[in-house]
């Protein structure tokens, strides 16, 4: 039985006086190309759009559904990390820096939910991790759900300007048919060159 996300991270963290609840997730730290994608959200709780879930368990039309009444019920906060900044610092540092840009975004943040094991080092907030938070929380599942068309709709212009990677269905993720794009067509500017398969061609 899988678990759906509830506001019980939330409602404890209320219980000691923390009102201002970010939940916080990433997207796009598997792919080749395009930038790392984060968004903190803060929930109001007494009017929580119905069927928050992680964004990897809802169809593309749910979650179309549901961002907009995100928007619209919601403070949102998203930011990225460039292409350049994950070859510099690092995937995982890159994320965490999406997140304290995302988590910035919102000002003042008495507490952050953050999906994952690993509290970002410049979060300027208390902060608790949620394992498979995006299933867990409904804070989490929200930024997750706004995190990821976002990033997915900046894939699709970056495919316009770049056609033949095929990034407006794989989203840069390494598919069979991105892959034999970069064989075909070679390295854009928006390929992370830190990436095993990417700079094994350089």
């Amino acid at each position: 039985m899988k678990s759906t996300p509830d506001f019980s991270f939330e409602n404890d963290l209320r219980a000691t006086g923390a009102l201002r609840i970010a939940g916080v997730d990433e997207v796009g730290r598997g792919p080749l190309a395009g930038p790392v994608t984060a968004a903190a959200v803060i929930l109001d709780p007494a009017n929580i759009p119905d069927g928050l879930n992680d964004s990897k368990a809802l169809t593309a039309k749910r979650r179309a559904v549901l961002e907009p009444l995100i928007f619209a019920t919601a403070e949102v906060s998203i930011a990225h990390a460039t292409v350049e900044e994950i070859d510099e610092i690092n995937i995982l540092r890159a994320s965490h820096l999406a997140m304290e840009r995302a988590v910035a975004g919102l000002g003042q943040v008495d507490h952050a939910l953050i999906d994952g094991n690993m509290i970002p080092r410049a979060l300027t907030c208390p902060a608790t991790t949620v394992v498979k938070g995006d299933a867990r929380s409904l804070s989490i599942a929200a930024a997750s759900i706004v995190a990821k068309i976002c990033r997915d709709r900046i894939m699709v212009e970056l495919a316009q300007q770049y056609p033949g990677y095929g990034w407006e269905t794989n989203a840069g993720y390494g598919s069979k048919s991105h892959m034999s794009a970069i064989q075909n067509l070679g390295i854009t500017p928006h390929h992370r060159r830190s990436f095993k398969p990417i700079h094994n061609m350089l």
